[in-house]
């Protein structure tokens, strides 16, 4: 299959891009201890302060308890650990995106880091708001139903996996708008089709709210109601990135002064489906071997005078550099070609330019 990134990354041998996977894995290994030497002196404060929205509501007199032995050393230490991954989370994902941004298109990756960056965002997000006002509520219930006579006394590792659990889980409930956007933008899904599901997605964010988090009504709902507003947020900014991308269409296929070919592209784009990655590198090769077997022009009779047209090879070829200026990101280059292409083409030209232009919006 035709590779027609413009990274010579791309062309590395299997072995290099092994090498290069380890490199990352270990620059990420050591970002995350470096992190962890710099939170273990600290790591009893940071217990504290991650087990203060008990301590805070616990009746006179109660208090934390370690029943193993090991205990007092193992939960900080296993807290600060934790820490230091959840802290190192935007160091690790730089290194995913070093080691794939070379193999990524020019579009991708303008949609590949707001992405990241708003992921990383909802995630700290998530966090605060089970710290803040989630912990609050579920221990304030807990001490209230606390039958007579027993004696509210949590053991400090039990504590520590019941916070882990929603801190992990409202951190990836918090990833809902990031989602609805990146499969309505893939062509996945489209917002009218997740407004007919609205049902069904407000029943399944209460059934992932029972699987995440513990076995009470109260944490349960505390996860699925802002799962249920984040998925309206993201069904918003769907809809905002579906109307810049038509937009922006639109205005791509605006008739020009210097060239009439936009009208052609204009009149097709109601009838355009785009192809996928792996139909247009199949049209492109078939365009190759198509360039071997008939490398000559044709000439047709126009008004009793012979004039030689544009040879189809010559359109072939102007798909191919029109391809690889996209890549290079020189789009208005590539859309010249890919306008001629519109006007001269067969059929099958016409489909891969069109695609080749949809994918510059």
């Amino acid at each position: 299959m035709t590779d027609y990134s413009d990274s010579p990354d791309r062309h590395q041998p299997f072995i290099a891009h092994l090498i290069e996977l380890r490199d990352r894995m270990l620059r990420m290994l050591l970002g995350v201890a470096l992190m962890l030497l710099a939170l273990f002196p600290f790591a009893n404060d940071l217990y504290h302060l991650v087990a203060s929205p008990l301590i805070a509501l616990l009746p006179q007199g109660s208090q934390m308890i370690a029943t193993q032995v090991a205990s007092p050393f193992l939960v900080p230490f296993k807290l600060a650990l934790m820490a230091a991954v959840f802290l190192s989370i935007p160091w690790i994902l730089y290194q995913f995106w070093a080691f794939v941004a070379p193999g990524l298109y020019q579009h991708e990756k303008r949609l590949a880091v707001p992405l990241m960056v708003s992921s990383i965002s909802l995630f700290y997000g998530g966090m605060a708001f089970a710290y803040f006002l989630v912990f609050p509520l579920i221990f304030g219930f807990m001490v209230s139903v606390t039958p007579d006579g027993v004696a509210m006394m949590t053991d400090i590792g039990a504590y520590l996996d019941f916070v882990m659990t929603l801190f992990f889980a409202f951190g990836a409930a918090f990833q809902v708008p990031v989602a609805t956007v990146l499969l309505v933008v893939m062509g996945v899904t489209t917002p009218e089709a997740l407004i007919e599901k609205r049902p069904y997605i407000i029943v399944g964010a209460f059934v992932v709210g029972m699987l995440l988090t513990p076995p009470d009504v109260i944490s349960q709902t505390l996860l699925a109601v802002p799962m249920w507003m984040l998925f309206e947020a993201g069904l918003f900014f769907a809809r905002l990135a579906i109307e810049k991308k038509d937009d922006t269409a639109g205005s791509a296929a605006e008739p020009a002064e210097t060239s009439p070919a936009p009208l052609a592209l204009a009149g097709a784009a109601s009838e355009f489906k785009p192809l996928t990655q792996q139909e247009m590198e199949a049209e492109l090769n078939a365009i190759e071997k198509q360039d071997e077997e008939n490398p000559e022009g044709e000439e047709e009779e126009i008004d009793g005078h012979h004039s030689e047209i544009i040879p189809p090879v010559d359109l072939d070829e102007a798909l191919k550099q029109a391809n690889e200026l996209r890549l290079d990101g020189k789009e208005e280059e590539a859309r010249e070609l890919l306008y001629d292409v519109l006007q001269h083409g067969d059929e099958k030209q016409s489909e891969v330019a069109h695609n080749i232009l949809s994918q510059m919006i």
